[in-house]
């Protein structure tokens, strides 16, 4: 039996998984994401993590196909990563930098194009060649899947759907710098800033009928519902939704897809919209994925 770990590096936690040969989710679990000093322990803390788990289960390396890490910000093919702002990171490569550190072979992707492949695994998604998913999290990410193949673009960067701009009277700031960003807009932070940090507690006041609570999630739809109907426009394909906001979608989306049928200029519903079958945990077990499909065609 063979293995892979498979790490989303998320703004504010770091989820892990560990899966078989077979793309089975063996386990899972999370750490915080130490962004201070400019990130310099998520690395050291990953690789700890690892190393614990395969330890604990008497895992060699020699077991071990290798490491899948997505991270929330452009990566080439070779590993070198270019400003993820949410970690505090400039750039460096990361195959080099995490393999030294866990002496396993690293292969690390922008995480919303993990995602996509966690979404897709096995003729999954939403049962089309072709789609577009979205990661409502921290940061604002997309994966472009058409004809099922990951589109990453000419230089990695293919799906940064976050720092696409918007048209918003107010050209909110964007962590990147620029203004006006879907990012800006549609990420977590600006629903969890309302409830200290917590995005949970901001759904749970929504339930509670907190009026102040309600008319922000409108305004953040009215976001979202621009920008998803943009991306429909351009690829006439399902967009799914997932990520950390994505994970509520299916309970208080309903006002979403009713803007969408608005928006849209040729369709009279929102069918199109799709809510991701994995949810939190997809990116992680994308970019496992990476070395286990290279493993299995080896065969």
């Amino acid at each position: 039996m063979k293995y892979g770990f498979g790490v989303d590096v998320g703004g504010t936690t770091v989820k892990l998984g560990l899966l078989s040969e077979a793309g089975e989710l063996l386990e899972k679990w999370e750490l915080p994401t130490r962004t201070e000093n400019g990130g310099e322990n998520i690395l050291p803390d990953i690789a700890r993590s690892v190393q614990d788990c395969m330890a604990r289960r008497g895992l060699s390396r020699d077991d071990c196909l290798g490491l899948g890490i997505g991270v929330p910000g452009p990566v080439d093919a070779s590993g070198m990563v270019n400003r993820c702002v949410n970690l505090n990171w400039g750039v460096f490569n990361l195959h080099d930098a995490l393999g030294i550190l866990t002496g396993l072979r690293v292969r690390a992707g922008n995480d919303a194009n993990c995602a996509a492949l966690g979404e897709f695994w096995k003729g999954g998604g939403s049962g089309c060649r072709s789609a577009i998913f979205v990661t409502l999290g921290t940061g604002i990410g997309g994966g472009v899947i058409v004809d099922g193949r990951l589109l990453t673009g000419a230089h990695g960067v293919g799906g940064e759907l976050g720092h696409i701009e918007i048209s918003a009277p107010d050209k909110a700031p964007c962590t990147c710098g620029k203004r006006g960003c879907v990012d800006a807009y549609c990420s977590a932070k600006v629903l969890s800033a309302l409830t200290g940090g917590n995005l949970a507690l901001f759904f749970d006041g929504l339930r509670a009928g907190d009026r102040t609570l309600q008319a922000a999630w409108d305004e953040y739809l009215a976001h979202l519902a621009i920008a998803v109907n943009n991306l429909r426009m351009i690829f006439d394909c399902d967009v799914i939704v997932g990520g950390y906001v994505g994970g509520f979608l299916s309970e208080f989306g309903a006002p979403l897809r009713e803007l969408l049928a608005r928006h849209n200029t040729f369709e009279p519903d929102s069918s199109y919209l799709k809510f991701s079958r994995y949810q939190l945990e997809s990116s992680a077990l994308g970019a496992a994925l990476v070395h286990i499909e290279s493993f299995i065609q080896s065969l």
